[in-house]
């Protein structure tokens, strides 16, 4: 983590220096609509420390911001009734990550709501790869 990024969008709406809908903040995070959201309702929540994605972040940040996510998510239930949601934290451009200020985006679903879907229709992995795969994880776990 790092201070508020001056070029940095997110740090910008948190320091309140940009216009931004906002939803809701806490200590530690601050919840708001995107500029163009992708359905009605759809909330990104960061955090108000300047971070560029969740796998840089400190766990104790990382659980604040999902009982943020939460709390997002539980009232947007309440108000909007959607069919479903998603909770989407993309890092690094391979991932889509356009702002790279951590954030995490909560996003009701309604099931014509032209959204697309978000998982391939084929899988990634030949059933001969997974064991590997899970090897070289098991291997760089530091638990």
């Amino acid at each position: 983590m790092v201070a508020p990024d001056e070029n940095c969008p997110f740090c910008r709406i948190v320091a309140g220096d940009a216009p931004a809908e906002l939803i809701a903040e806490a200590e530690t995070w601050v919840a708001f609509f995107p500029l163009a959201p992708a359905t009605p309702g759809h909330t990104l929540v960061v955090p108000r420390l300047h971070v560029a994605d969740l796998w840089a972040a400190d766990p104790d940040l990382v659980c604040n911001l999902a009982r943020g996510a939460h709390l997002i998510g539980r009232a947007i239930e309440t108000a909007l009734a959607p069919d479903g949601m998603n909770l989407i934290s993309s890092s690094g451009s391979a991932a889509e990550q356009s702002v790279f200020h951590l954030h995490l985006h909560v996003v009701p679903r309604r099931h014509d709501d032209g959204f697309g879907e978000i998982w391939p229709q084929t899988s990634a992995s030949e059933p001969e790869a997974l064991e590997e795969t899970a090897n070289r994880i098991r291997g760089a776990l530091a638990i």
